[in-house]
């Protein structure tokens, strides 16, 4: 079982040599997804502990959303959350993934099978819909709450992303969201580096860059921060395991798990891979992976007349009225 070592929180520094994401194409990150849906509860410890951070950042804001959308819903853990926390609303999840979208309604419970469904005439708690991240099927303003948890890094082109997530906002609207930032896997790339020049981790963009990708986008006063968790494995084989599950290689192959990632290049440099692995176990025994955690949050604001606005047109907010909800004229 892995164990989550939570590190003291930091804002990041810039990183001169930031890498761009290396993501495959929409339809390949869904058939992805798909496979790894049987397997993918593993991971419920990580995607819940952010998810838990992420409700404790929504404690700072007040905001009574009406309808609130999760983008990157997979299994439905963050629905069930958002249900606790506004009972009120109306809460709908998108995925990518179909297979991710049939677990999640196995977490609503208002979600009866065939005939016993209808006949009950009951609504489910939250409505499930497949789609892309950046062409979501619905109306401009449907929503006034935007949550992504641990979603956004898996797009290809996270600059179009922002600019569909704006349309799909109400005014006043608040988007707020979690990703994977550049350290995450640090120690993996590390070992993979031992056994040959290649990149076989993906790489995630800087914290900086989605702010000003926010800011291009329309979003008004976005605030960016950072932490690092440590991920603790027992064994390579089962951090492996982990990594192949939430879709942190380049090419995973094959079947799941550490099989999968032996798919890569055969028995010999896999055994190379888990020997450089074992080498990085800390004085406790066990194996540490990084994970460097970018939160976001911005505002769409409408364009309100006399505000002050700096020379590349953005809304310059008083400090004195950052954390107090949503800005109102």
């Amino acid at each position: 079982m892995p164990i989550l070592v939570l590190a003291a929180a930091s804002v990041s520094t810039p990183h001169a040599d930031s890498p761009d994401t290396y993501l495959p194409p929409a339809r390949l990150t869904r058939l992805a997804f798909d496979r790894r849906s049987p397997g993918f509860a593993q991971l419920d410890f990580l995607l819940g502990e952010i998810g838990r951070r992420m409700q404790e950042r929504m404690q700072l804001i007040r905001i009574q959303p009406e309808r609130a959308l999760d983008i990157g819903c997979g299994q439905g853990q963050g629905l069930a959350a958002l249900r606790a926390q506004y009972p009120d609303a109306q809460i709908a999840g998108l995925d990518i993934s179909g297979a991710m979208l049939a677990h999640a309604a196995q977490r609503d419970p208002q979600r009866q099978p065939g005939w016993l469904g209808r006949l009950l005439g009951k609504r489910p708690t939250f409505d499930l819909v497949q789609g892309d991240l950046a062409t979501l099927p619905f109306a401009e303003g449907a929503f006034d709450l935007l949550w992504s948890n641990l979603a956004l890094h898996w797009h290809p082109e996270p600059h179009r992303v922002f600019p569909e997530w704006h349309r799909v906002t109400r005014t006043d609207g608040l988007a707020l969201f979690s990703l994977f930032g550049p350290d995450t896997l640090r120690e993996l790339r590390d070992a993979f580096a031992e056994v040959d020049a290649e990149p076989h981790t993906l790489r995630f963009v800087d914290m900086h860059d989605i702010g000003d990708m926010l800011v291009h986008s329309g979003w008004s006063t976005p605030v960016m921060d950072m932490e690092t968790l440590t991920v603790t494995y027992e064994t390579p084989e089962r951090l492996l395991r982990d990594v192949h599950a939430f879709g942190g290689l380049r090419r995973p192959a094959g079947a799941g798990g550490a099989q999968g990632v032996r798919g890569l290049k055969g028995r010999r440099w896999h055994q190379a891979l888990l020997a450089a692995l074992e080498r990085r176990r800390n004085r406790d025994g066990v194996i540490a992976l990084t994970f460097e955690i970018v939160y976001g949050h911005a505002w769409k604001l409408p364009p309100k007349g006399g505000q002050a606005r700096d020379e590349q047109g953005r809304t310059v907010v008083p400090i004195d009225r950052i954390g107090r909800g949503r800005p109102r004229g």
